[in-house]
């Protein structure tokens, strides 16, 4: 049975304990392939985790000149291979969620993958292991819902475009897609990535 990444953002509390064990984790060489964003602090004390959503067509991979990032038999996007990745930050510039971190002093590009060392070993990711408040969860789609009132999506809605990812988003129920748009209500970058994403989710 696959297990995934559920990501419920109204949980999240800003403790940093996932960024912290994500850093800690082996393979990672001391970084952290998470990001927690302040959602609007002029408003807000409100934070979220962002993560890879691993989408099923990553356009990270598709834009990738050095075919660096692979995606495995689970739909996992892993991060880039560094004998391939060249630096260039095309992928940093393709994700629709602004996941993928450029490490321009090493030329590679460094991002979640799903801590593939410990999911592949039947392990939760580090992240989803510390979490205190539940705001990350990892488990099967009927075991999540039936602990909380809202509802896993994947898909996502950038203007026309729809992004499907193999991570969920918590979200209320009956929200079939998360459609990300700026304040005046278009698709765009009015906002930071992390507040397209959540806008809609956090209502």
């Amino acid at each position: 049975m696959i297990h995934d990444l559920f990501i419920d953002a109204n949980r999240c509390i800003g403790c940093r304990a996932c960024v912290e064990a994500c850093s800690e984790c082996p393979s990672h060489g001391g970084q952290s392939m998470i990001h927690l964003d302040f959602l609007d602090r002029t408003q807000t004390v409100q934070t979220a985790p962002t993560v890879c959503m691993h989408c099923v067509d990553p356009s990270c991979a598709a834009v990738c000149p050095a075919d660096a990032i692979k995606i495995d038999d689970n739909g996992v996007v892993m991060t880039a291979m560094p004998e391939r990745c060249i630096g260039c930050g095309n992928c940093s510039l393709a994700c629709p969620f602004g996941v993928p971190q450029l490490h321009v002093e090493i030329d590679l590009m460094m991002k979640c993958d799903l801590c593939y060392d410990r999911t592949s070993a039947g392990l939760k990711p580090m992240c989803a292991t510390v979490c205190p408040s539940g705001a990350l969860y990892y488990g099967t789609r009927d075991e999540i819902e039936d602990l909380r009132r809202t509802r896993a999506t994947n898909t996502f809605a950038f203007g026309d475009a729809a992004v499907s990812t193999r991570n969920h988003l918590m979200a209320p129920a009956g929200t079939a897609s998360i459609h990300i748009h700026d304040g005046a209500g278009h698709s765009g970058r009015g906002l930071s990535r992390a507040e397209q994403q959540l806008g809609e989710a956090l209502c």
